[in-house]
């Protein structure tokens, strides 16, 4: 397997015929190499991009919209392919790469019609004589960077918006996965855009970004990361005034309340914190149960946790290796803190080697019960399939435990009374609030945070409106 950069419709290999290998994370063989972009290599994407966006700022929305049904149609067709490559290369279990390549698409399909609903205003003048208007136009080139932990979904949900937008793109996906970033622009090549509408960058992060940051033609940078890396590219963009979309890091609750139905709750703990092994940036990082039903909570939640398989993604299995070292140690370090200081761990807790001293690393599911406030798992993203047991008294304390982060961008809640759920919901600090369910994140709706979680939504009517800028005319008759 071996990838290329794509610039202006054409796929070509990197300045220098340079290169970076990339492994399976369940094996940590090398599965092939991908071209690693120069900075002339980004340059050129960048004039490609702007020079493209010349004349598709003036393709209309019904135009555009026959370009994403194709893409859409391209992706429903190929998805096995897809999925494949996304499980060889991120090693995630290939039933969640399907599932995550149809929720890719279904962004395609939602900005495919979403396209053609952009209008602008008529505004009422205070002399007969003018004719005001508000245009909304395509902001310009955006830049799109991305992490690992979904290899196609995280810029599908940035790009469809953009190019229905009328915005050319540059897509950097991570070093670790960009073979399922390879094979979408296979097919967005199939799908009739213009030379230069898309082009896809891979390689040093560091280099890339510097290039999309200075560059003031880019005029919008949309960026999945770290909360470090956010602040970074806020800084920078003041340079350039670039529009900045951030989704960042999270540190998400799940409070349980004693009124809650508890096959709801398990499942919605099921779903919220062991896909992708734990490293999703929605995923559960904190469990509250209110005192009285904990135990009935905990002894259900185990039964169906210990039925959850690990291992290769290529496999059936429910859950795969970590992408890295790195992720596996700070897992082991949060749980290891955890149990030190008095948790204790029902199941799992310890990770291993998939092959003793060698090949990728996993980390069973696993459950603490009596996390405390002072526990780095209770402060910090674990990113893991560690689920910490928080216990409170009353609704008050769960919502201050809950707040008590810098971070904001997903929660849930489970009650089955109404009125707790709306006090709950509006009390939480966070962008998204999940009641009575693990799973919210869908093309219809906004996504994103608050706080040190970002800024900016993927999604929904709101997620076009990053990608324009609105521009005012008056005239006089």
């Amino acid at each position: 397997m071996n990838g290329r950069l794509y610039i202006k419709g054409e796929f070509k290999d990197a300045q220098f015929n340079r290169k970076f290998t990339v492994n399976n994370p369940y094996t940590l063989s090398a599965i092939g190499e991908q071209a690693s972009a120069s900075v002339s290599d980004c340059e050129e994407a960048v004039d490609a991009a702007y020079d493209a966006f010349c004349s598709y700022k003036k393709s209309n929305g019904y135009e555009r919209a026959v370009l994403l049904r194709k893409l859409y149609a391209l992706m429903v067709e190929h998805e096995s392919e897809l999925a494949a490559i996304m499980t060889e290369e991120q090693g995630k279990p290939y039933t969640e790469a399907i599932g995550e390549v149809r929720y890719a698409a279904s962004y395609v399909q939602w900005y495919a019609e979403e396209a053609i609903r952009i209008k602008g205003d008529l505004l009422e003048p205070t002399h007969s004589s003018m004719r005001l208007k508000v245009l909304k136009e395509p902001i310009g080139p955006v830049g799109i960077i991305t992490p690992w932990n979904f290899p196609l979904a995280m810029f599908v949900r940035k790009m469809a918006p953009a190019l229905a937008a009328g915005c050319t793109v540059i897509v950097k996906p991570a070093e670790q996965t960009p073979f399922t970033a390879v094979k979408f622009f296979e097919l967005l090549d199939r799908a009739g855009f213009d030379k230069g509408v898309c082009q896809l960058l891979t390689g040093d992060a560091a280099l890339i970004g510097k290039v999309l940051m200075d560059d003031e033609r880019i005029r919008k940078i949309s960026f999945t990361g770290s909360t470090e890396v956010g602040k970074l590219l806020a800084s920078q963009a003041g340079k350039t005034l670039k529009k900045l979309s951030l989704e960042l890091g999270g540190h998400a609750p799940l409070i349980v309340f004693e009124d809650a139905d508890l096959e709801k709750a398990v499942q919605g703990t099921l779903d919220s914190k062991f896909r992708n092994c734990g490293q999703v940036c929605i995923a559960t990082n904190r469990v509250l149960v209110h005192e009285s039903i904990v135990e009935a909570y905990t002894e259900r939640l185990l039964v169906k946790v210990r039925e959850l398989k690990v291992g290769n993604g290529q496999e059936a299995v429910d859950m795969g290796p970590i992408i890295d070292e790195a992720g596996f140690d700070k897992i082991s370090r949060h749980v290891d803190d955890a149990v030190n200081r008095g948790a204790t761990c029902l199941l799992g807790g310890k990770g291993f080697r998939q092959d003793v001293t060698e090949g990728g690393f996993l980390y069973p599911p696993t459950v603490l019960a009596g996390v405390t406030g002072e526990m780095l798992i209770a402060n910090e993203e674990t990113f893991g399939p560690v689920v910490p047991i928080i216990t409170f008294k009353t609704e008050e304390e769960a919502v201050r435990i809950a707040n008590d982060t810098p971070y904001g961008l997903s929660a849930y809640a489970f009650t089955e009374g109404l009125s707790r759920a709306t006090r709950v919901s509006e009390a939480l600090e966070y962008g998204m609030i999940g009641i009575n369910t693990g799973r919210i994140s869908t093309a219809q709706a906004p996504f994103g945070g608050v706080k040190m979680s970002g800024y900016g939504r993927e999604g929904g009517t709101y997620g076009i409106e990053e990608y324009l800028q609105l521009k005012y005319i008056g005239i006089e008759i």
